[in-house]
């Protein structure tokens, strides 16, 4: 294990990076296929530790053919094997145009024999050895470093999938016609526009699905609709919304070609993407031009239309686990999918159990990827630095990522934020995450859980990471649906939306780690979750069915009362909106897009999946109240703080940055915020104090189902209170949200406001 390309110390129990070289070692054994400078020759190389040989095997299209010639590759330093061949010598095997490969690989469950075939069961020994070994040559392997990928395994003319697996049915079935090929893709100069170099606390991330944004959008050209092109034709009207990141689902390869194999079925559909094939290729199904190197440069396209617009952009990556999948069977040992990384070197990309015969599963859909042996991590790093630099991502949302935080291999789990090595800490040495203040780098944000072990790790996370945080979620969520029976206390309120110190402020990080969100695309959209009482994922196509799908929501169908739920949607938003930390919407929730209480969609490429652009009043109004929302939190600092708010000495008069309220207008004490009683809360900010255009902002929220009246806190030296906006049913309409200068006239201090039953009141100092 060769660990040189970070250096660590531990200071006093402190976590430190030392990494002078980090960014010269990015990708430093230049694995997978490439033209050298001259472009005279492609140059392919592919890790194993333990393969006794690899064949290199070339074709001239992508399916249906057999190959024009086959390499042996040369083993070297590093285990990495390697192989250089002219373009001319290429060209002299028939290979004119674009150059697909893959590769054999035989090893000491399969060991090679010189009267081996295609088709056959020559040399075979085991399924799967002592050392968790699964080689088998006859399966082509995809290239793990591959730029991009030919095809899907599965297709509408090609639809069994199990020739990819071992086992004794089917372990002497060759793919090398039909395999996915690795395609040889040239170095282009094309633009991905000027990254936004905006602090990560000033972002309003919007989260959506490449395919589902513009499937339904009549606005877009039918060629373009669910692709790249069209994801990019969307950037003016997510700037225009006030969004500043949108952040898109899985857009690295999966299997997902065969979704419109029959569109009114949901059987097999992967339409979220969370089944990685390739940690290097863009999705090729989100492309128009699904040409060799169309999904690259369309890709490219696309984020310059975002850079163009001033917005980030975040993908949804999966590291935890691959679209190779586990075992076909709990009882089956032998019965894998073969497609790359397995027949390539299981022990090295895979966590295996002790006895390295089974897939150790922490994730719930089949086996970990092996996150902590370095050859492992190098393919994360090396596939996170090519989005970034050559793809112009500007920053990820980690899957499960407490898996990245495991420190063992085989048999075990563990997750140590504090351990050198783990692929989170490498992550942020090499990879090194955005200044508080903004400039270049990446943003980093975990999925801060996985599934058994010590894996629920929200605020957990080691610095440089910032978190989806769940305890916010269901905090909100509880404090609106759940009145008189879960005890959420005010305090346990404050502390959200204050920006959760008691989860990031110990370990030195800032209320900008916290991502703050009341949904996501892992459950209800924002208006089911005050829609529904319980998930209703049985249904008929396109609203379903789907299987799993949390049972415990927090959600509330506000007694079948549409006013009181569309009430209960601004609420909810309203709050994260002043709340400190970092909003994520998900996409149309915007515009109470619903789907009619499915919480787990993951599978419907369907109508009803993908956004709906054509909107009644009701949603209207809604859209027009977001964009409200945002655009407030924007114009105001007070609102994004980049640390925690507390008391600051101003020529001597101790002027608090944020001080809590009881309705009568009295300082909210200690005893009142532990009452579980107790179910409204306010709070004041002095704008003066954080930067602020406003000298102060005041927010109530009323919890309780009946109104509650508020006493108004001094406003300032010669100010008065201005509504911008109050969430009650009677305020209702495309103005909701006061713009500046249209603020109404409230009063000054102890002037008493009524805020409406699971009210929220949002007003500034002027």
């Amino acid at each position: 294990m060769n660990f040189g390309r970070i250096f660590f110390a531990t200071v006093m129990g402190c976590f430190l990076w030392i990494s002078p070289l980090a960014q010269a070692a990015v990708d430093a054994n230049q694995l997978g296929a490439r033209y050298d400078a001259t472009q005279a020759n492609v140059n392919f190389k592919v890790y194993s530790s333990s393969a006794q040989r690899i064949e290199l095997y070339l074709y001239s299209s992508a399916t249906g053919t057999q190959e024009k010639r086959k390499r042996v590759m040369v083993k070297g330093t590093g285990n990495v094997w390697a192989l250089s061949i002219p373009v001319t010598t290429l060209q002299s095997y028939g290979i004119t145009g674009t150059v697909y490969y893959g590769y054999r690989a035989w090893g000491a469950n399969w060991p090679y024999s010189t009267t081996w075939t295609k088709g056959t069961a020559t040399g075979f020994i085991t399924d799967v050895d002592a050392a968790g070994n699964h080689f088998n040559p006859n399966k082509l392997l995809a290239d793990p470093y591959a730029r991009e990928l030919s095809h899907d395994p599965v297709t509408v003319t090609m639809a069994n999938g199990t020739v990819y697996a071992s086992g004794a049915l089917y372990r002497n079935l060759d793919t090398g016609a039909i395999a996915p090929k690795s395609i040889v893709l040239a170095a282009d100069t094309q633009s991905t526009g000027t990254k936004p170099t905006r602090a990560f606390k000033d972002d309003i991330v919007y989260e959506a699905h490449v395919r589902g944004l513009t499937m339904n959008d009549p606005g877009i050209a039918a060629i373009y609709r669910g692709t790249y092109k069209g994801a990019g034709l969307k950037a003016a009207y997510l700037a225009s919304l006030g969004v500043t990141a949108v952040e898109f689902l899985p857009v690295q390869e999966t299997q997902n070609d065969t979704n419109d194999a029959d569109p009114y079925s949901d059987t097999g559909d992967n339409y979220w993407g969370y089944m990685t094939l390739n940690y290097f290729a863009p999705d090729r199904r989100f492309a128009y031009d699904k040409t060799p190197g169309g999904p690259t440069r369309e890709f490219k396209e696309m984020v310059k239309a975002y850079h163009d617009q001033g917005i980030k952009v975040l993908i949804d990556v999966v590291y935890n686990h691959t679209g190779e999948g586990g075992a076909w069977s709990p009882t089956d040992k032998t019965t894998y999918n073969l497609y790359g990384m397995r027949g390539l070197d299981n022990p090295t990309y895979y966590s295996l159990t002790t006895d390295k015969q089974s897939s150790w599963d922490n994730t719930g859909v089949g086996g970990n990827y092996n996150t902590h042996n370095p050859v492992a991590q190098n393919l994360i790093v090396d596939s996170l630095a090519y989005w970034r630099d050559t793809l112009g991502v500007d920053g990820y949302r980690f899957d499960l990522a407490s898996v990245l935080g495991n420190t063992c291999e085989h048999g075990c789990f563990n997750f140590d934020k504090m351990h050198a090595a783990n692929a989170l800490n490498r992550i942020v040495a090499e990879l090194p995450p955005r200044p508080a203040a903004g400039g270049s780098g990446v943003d980093l944000i975990a999925e801060p859980w996985a599934i058994g072990g010590n894996s629920y790790q929200v605020g957990g996370f080691p610095s440089g990471w910032a978190e989806w945080n769940g305890l916010y979620r269901d905090t909100v969520r509880k404090a609106q649906n759940k009145l008189g029976s879960e005890p959420i206390t005010t305090g346990q309120m404050a502390s959200r939306f204050a920006g959760s110190s008691d989860l990031y402020g110990d370990d030195g990080r800032k209320p900008w780690h916290s991502v703050n969100f009341i949904t996501a695309h892992d459950g209800f959209t924002l208006k089911d979750l005050y829609s529904c009482n319980g998930k209703n994922n049985n249904q008929a196509w396109p609203m379903g069915p789907s299987d799993g799908g949390d049972d415990n929501n927090n959600s509330w169908d506000q007694g079948s009362v549409a006013s009181a739920q569309r009430q209960a949607a601004r609420t909810g938003l309203a709050l994260m909106m002043v709340s400190g930390g970092v909003p994520m919407l998900v996409g149309g929730d915007e515009a109470l897009r619903s789907l009619n209480c499915n919480n787990n969609p993951y599978n419907l490429d369907s109508t009803a999946n993908w956004l709906n652009w054509s909107w009644n009043a009701d949603q209207s109004n809604f859209q027009a109240f977001t964009k409200g929302m945002v655009a407030f939190r924007k114009a105001h600092a007070a609102l994004r703080p980049g640390n925690f708010y507390s008391a600051v000495d101003n020529n001597a008069n101790v002027m608090e940055q944020l001080r809590w309220f009881k309705p009568d207008g009295y300082v909210a004490d200690a005893a009142y915020f532990t009452n579980s009683a107790n179910h409204a809360i306010a709070w004041r900010l002095d704008g003066s104090e954080l930067g602020d255009t406003a000298s102060a902002i005041y927010v109530a929220y009323n919890a309780w189902s009946s109104q509650v009246n508020f006493s108004l806190p001094w406003p300032g030296y010669g100010k008065t209170w201005y509504r911008v906006t109050d969430t009650c049913a009677w305020a209702e309409g495309a103005g909701q949200v006061r713009t500046p200068g249209a603020e109404d006239l409230i009063g000054g201090e102890a002037t008493v406001y009524g805020v409406c039953g699971r009210g929220a009141l949002v007003l500034i100092a002027k």
